[in-house]
């Protein structure tokens, strides 16, 4: 490929639930050049998010959806290869919402980060040291607020947030129960992620394993699931519980939205609290987040998983995959060196 040439994955029309390959189409255009105040961005690595469903689907969102025939959002960590700014030069490894394309062209105030690889892989800095880890760390330490001895539960606990949740109650000397999707994954929860229990909810018994599993009821619940498997972790709820609510991958769709069982009495009665956690909404402590994840990183109370896509071929049907559960650790797709 010429670098002449930008390949770009736009949406090409607006999924209902789970966006799959069809949902998108890779373009060829002319690489731009910045302006005043811009920098160019080789990209090296996109993320696959399970967020990016909201940002494609038309129900309303934190952030305007994706428009049709508009670049995929995505963050993504490049190179910088043109600037035309003061606070970045040729060559710097960045991080930033670039979108799934093989150059993008921002203003400079939209770079998130600029990378140091000296101790940490680029990779990381997409995943554990980036929004997937600080989620995490301000999600629990924050909405969470766990205290040593208490029992903290977390769904998609296999996950990129998941697996960073459970280790971080861990290290603030929690007892952790993980809820993961299959066998493996609930073994990666115990082995690799050090969750006192793991529970595979597609297995047979998963509510008695649950109730087995939390003798002394739950004190912090992180759910990025939604649906059948929070119900049944709500009736576990101990009084004063705090339930952080981070993503809601069981639900395929939002319009109409889903009836369920009602979760107002097991907040009353056990004077519980349920709070919302956006990531973004701590842009302004995302440098004591990094510092504190990448100390908790380097000395090994933190591990992590990345599955790495070649090929932005690989794009259009990486996020429907992410919702198949075909992954094992954070998903990136690479597509430069």
């Amino acid at each position: 490929m010429s670098e002449t040439v930008n390949r770009q994955v736009l949406l090409k029309s607006r999924p209902v639930g789970i966006p799959q390959a069809e949902h998108f189409e890779i373009v060829e255009r002319a690489v731009a050049e910045p302006g005043p105040g811009q920098v160019r961005v080789r990209n090296l690595l996109l993320s696959v998010e399970p967020a990016m469903r909201g940002w494609v689907n038309a129900i309303g969102n934190y952030s305007k959806p994706v428009g049709v025939g508009e670049v995929m959002r995505s963050i993504a960590a490049g190179r910088v290869e043109v600037s035309q700014s003061d606070r970045f030069a040729p060559g710097d490894l960045v991080t930033g919402m670039f979108g799934w394309q093989d150059h993008a062209v921002v203003d400079a105030d939209l770079v998130d980060h600029k990378v140091d690889v000296s101790e940490h892989p680029l990779s990381a800095w997409l995943g554990v040291l980036g929004l997937n880890g600080l989620t995490a760390y301000f999600g629990l330490t924050d909405a969470g607020r766990p205290k040593a001895g208490e029992t903290v539960v977390v769904s998609t606990a296999a996950g990129a947030v998941g697996s960073c949740v459970g280790q971080i109650a861990k290290i603030k000397g929690c007892r952790t129960v993980g809820i993961a999707g299959g066998p493996v994954k609930a073994a990666l929860c115990e082995q690799e992620f050090r969750y006192d229990a793991a529970i595979d909810y597609k297995a047979a018994g998963f509510e008695a394993a649950l109730a087995s599993a939390c003798p002394d009821g739950v004190d912090v619940y992180f759910d990025n699931t939604s649906g059948p498997i929070s119900d049944a972790v709500m009736r576990h709820l101990n009084v004063g519980a705090r339930v952080v609510i981070c993503g809601t991958a069981s639900i395929a769709n939002w319009d109409p939205i889903p009836a369920g069982p009602r979760v107002e009495r097991h907040l009353l009665v056990k004077r519980a609290q349920m709070r919302g956690i956006l990531v973004f909404d701590y842009a302004d402590r995302y440098a004591e987040g990094r510092a504190v994840l990448s100390a908790w990183l380097r000395n090994g109370q933190i591990r992590h998983r990345e599955e790495i896509l070649d090929g932005i071929e690989q794009a259009p049907g990486a996020i429907a995959g992410l919702y198949r559960g075909e992954n094992l650790g954070r998903r990136l797709i690479r597509i430069a060196d």
